[in-house]
Formats: structure tokens, C-alpha cells, sequence
């Protein structure tokens, strides 16, 4: 009974919280997005519409993770993958977001939020938190109340019998809300999912994402590998060369000049040191040593110790994922905590990675100034496309003046 009351008041708390935002925030950004997909005939919109629709993505998938989180509604992101902002222009990023039917889902979503999703999110709380007034009323509130002919429910509040009925009443909601309170609010969650999961095209629609994700993903192999023969031609590529021609030298002068021979074996040694050096510092860039041999938790605990900020690792994992889904949550931590130290001026840092229902989820939060958004070609925005490879999300709550908490969740199963 103690863990039911427990749930219930966190399921009213919750929909208190939701009620405030359904409102507030989705009412916002439906007429900023509105205004602004109007003013393209004015030009202006061109500007303003994809930054506004990021605002509405964010705002999205930071549902899609809470549902997660608070009721174990999972809601698929089926976003089309949008090319980095170096590579088209702004016209033509308002033109892909404008015909991503997930755009116009997410509108939709927008006005159901704000209207259903409302009352879906403030009856729970109302069942939790509206009783406390009924009880307030009885324990002497009713004598302020009485003179204004003030209404509890359907009890007229007129004197001390009356405000006892209030309170009865009260206790009948209560006990109401205790039973249901989490399963409405779950309802809230569901109706979020109907609005923006895909209807009758949804199987097309999913093909068109992982077509856009695969071609995404085989873009983003070609660079590393680019990375990889530039790094290897400019660096331990370039050391080796450079040993062999000493070793050569040292061979034609090891009896004419032996401590030349001698210095330049010294050369060598170095060459052959720094060559190690860098090679080791590839392959780790490539897939981290630790990571494949003690899996993702041991490997973020690792790249935290050599972070110049205090960072905290908690690991709630009873398996590993596959080496895939790993190495994409390993370096988009890697990101997450390096955006951390760079730009967030932090000087604490706190990285959650758990596993439940089937997901991956990790969470990094910076007690830092905040004012992170995830941006084409700037890091989360790389994150971000990494992730959806997986069906990965990424959300971002990053209020200015912070903390900032990024979070990522990916489908996986462990082994």
C-alpha cells in the first residue's frame, strides 16, 4: 500500500509538471511555428523555420524520453536525416523539414498537447492533489470560504458540517486517485504516442528512415575511413619513412663515423617511439582497447579519469550491448563530456548508463552554465545523427544558467 500511495503522488506530481508545460510550452511553439512557416512568403520565414522546428524536434524528443522514463512508453522518432548545415543551404533545410511527414506529425502533436494532452495531464494530479483542499477546508479554511459562497465540488461550503462533507469528499477523490492516478497519467503518455507515431503509411515512412540513416551511416564510415589513411599518411606513415631512411644512413656510416651511427639509431629509437605513439592513439580513436575488453562502463569510467573536471560514473548494466550499439554510446558520451569541459565551464559532471525495457539509456548531466542545442555540424548535432543509425534518441535540457542533462537512449538488448 505504502509503494501504491508512493506512485500515485509521484503520477500527481508528474501531471502537475505536465500540466504547465502541455500548456505553456506547446501552445508556444505551435504559434511561433505557425507565424513563421506563414512569413515564408515573406522571406523571413526561409530564416526562421528550421530553427524553429529544431525547437520543435528537441521539444519532442524530450517527451519521447520522459514517456520512457515515467511510464514506459516508448515512441519512436522517425525523423529524416538532415544534411549538415555546411552542406545546404537555409532555403533548402526549410524545404526538407517542411516535407518530412514528421514535421507536420509533430504540429499536430502540438495542438493535441495542448488542449488533450492538458486535461489527460491534470487529472491525475487533481485526483492526488485536489483532496488536500478538501481538508483544508475542514480544518478551519472553511470560515473564509463560507462568507463567498465558495463551491468544494459539488458541496456549497457554509459551515463546519459542510466543510467536514468537503472533506469526506475529499477522501473519496483520494482514494480514487491512488488507484488510477498512475495509470492516467500513462494515458497522457499513450495519447503523446498516438499523435506522433506514424498511421497508415508507417511501414513506407520507416523504410524511408533507415534508408536515410544506412546512407547517413555509410557517409559517416567513409570520413572515418578517410580520417584514418590521412592520419596514417601524415603521421606514423610519414615516422616510419623517416626510420628507415635514418637506419639506411647509420648503415653507411657506422664505420666511418660511429657516433653519428650513434646518434642517429637515437633518431630512430624516437621515431619509432613517436610511431608507436600515434598508432596506439588511432587505434583508439577507432575503438578503444578498454571498451572491447571490459565493456562500455569500464571504458567511460576510464575516459572520466582523464577528464581535468570531477566526473562521477554510476553503471546500472547487468550485460553488454552489442560492440556496435557500444562504441555509438562510448563516443557520443565522449562528445556529451567533452562539450562539458570545452564549453559549459562545469566543474562537476555526473554520467548515469543503465539498461530497462529493451533500451540503452545513458545520461550526462553538467552543473555548468547551460545553453546547449544541438546544432548541424556542431557535436550533439553529430550525436545525434550517430544515434539514429540505432534508432537512438537524443534530448537536451539545457536552460540557461544550467545544469545541463543530455540524454540518450538506444534500442539494444544485452548479452
Amino acid at each position: 500500500m505504502d509503494a501504491r500511495v508512493r506512485n500515485a503522488a509521484v503520477a500527481g506530481i508528474r501531471g502537475l509538471a505536465l500540466t504547465v508545460v502541455s500548456l505553456a510550452g506547446s501552445l508556444t511553439l505551435f504559434l511561433l511555428s505557425v507565424l513563421s512557416i506563414v512569413f515564408i512568403v515573406l522571406g523571413v520565414g526561409v530564416l526562421t523555420t528550421p530553427w524553429v522546428l529544431d525547437l520543435v524536434r528537441h521539444w519532442a524528443n524530450w517527451r519521447r524520453v520522459v514517456a520512457a522514463e515515467w511510464s514506459g512508453v516508448r515512441i519512436p522518432a522517425t525523423y529524416r536525416p538532415l544534411p549538415s548545415a555546411q552542406i545546404v543551404g537555409k532555403v533548402e533545410r526549410c524545404r526538407l523539414m517542411l516535407i518530412d511527414p514528421a514535421t507536420w506529425r509533430d504540429l499536430r502533436w502540438l495542438l493535441v498537447d495542448m488542449t488533450a494532452g492538458f486535461v489527460t495531464a491534470l487529472v491525475p494530479a487533481a485526483l492526488v492533489l485536489y483532496p488536500f483542499e478538501g481538508y483544508a477546508i475542514a480544518a478551519g479554511l472553511w470560515r473564509v470560504l463560507a462568507p463567498t459562497g465558495y463551491w468544494y465540488g459539488f458541496v456549497p461550503i457554509t459551515g463546519q458540517e459542510s466543510a467536514l462533507l468537503a472533506a469526506a469528499l475529499g477522501t473519496v477523490i483520494l482514494a480514487v486517485g491512488i488507484f488510477t492516478a498512475p495509470h492516467l497519467l500513462k494515458v497522457h503518455f499513450q495519447l503523446t504516442r498516438a499523435a506522433l507515431t506514424p498511421s497508415g503509411g508507417e511501414l513506407a515512412d520507416r523504410v524511408a528512415v533507415l534508408t536515410e540513416t544506412r546512407r547517413d551511416a555509410v557517409d559517416t564510415s567513409a570520413a572515418e575511413l578517410r580520417r584514418i589513411e590521412r592520419d596514417l599518411h601524415d603521421g606514423a606513415q610519414a615516422r616510419l619513412v623517416a626510420m628507415g631512411m635514418d637506419l639506411g644512413t647509420v648503415e653507411a656510416l657506422i664505420e666511418k663515423d660511429p657516433a653519428k651511427a650513434k646518434e642517429l639509431l637515437a633518431q630512430a629509437r624516437q621515431s619509432s617511439a613517436d610511431a608507436l605513439a600515434e598508432l596506439r592513439d588511432l587505434v583508439h580513436g577507432i575503438h578503444p582497447p578498454v571498451l572491447a575488453e571490459r565493456g562500455l562502463g569500464d571504458a567511460v569510467r576510464a575516459l572520466a579519469l582523464r577528464l581535468p573536471v570531477a566526473t562521477e560514473v554510476e553503471v546500472d548494466q547487468a550485460g553488454r550491448a552489442d560492440a556496435p550499439v557500444e562504441s555509438a554510446a562510448y563516443f557520443a558520451i565522449s562528445e556529451a563530456l567533452t562539450n562539458a569541459v570545452k564549453h559549459a565551464g562545469a566543474d562537476r559532471i555526473w554520467v548515469d548508463i543503465s539498461h530497462a525495457d529493451g533500451h540503452l539509456r545513458v545520461a550526462v548531466t553538467d552543473n555548468g552554465k547551460g545553453g546547449a542545442v544541438i546544432r548541424d555540424g556542431g557535436g550533439l548535432g553529430g550525436v545525434e545523427r550517430r544515434l539514429a543509425t540505432f534508432d537512438g534518441v537524443l534530448a537536451v535540457s539545457s536552460p540557461a544558467g544550467g545544469p545541463t542533462m543530455v540524454t540518450m537512449e538506444i534500442p539494444c538488448v544485452l548479452s
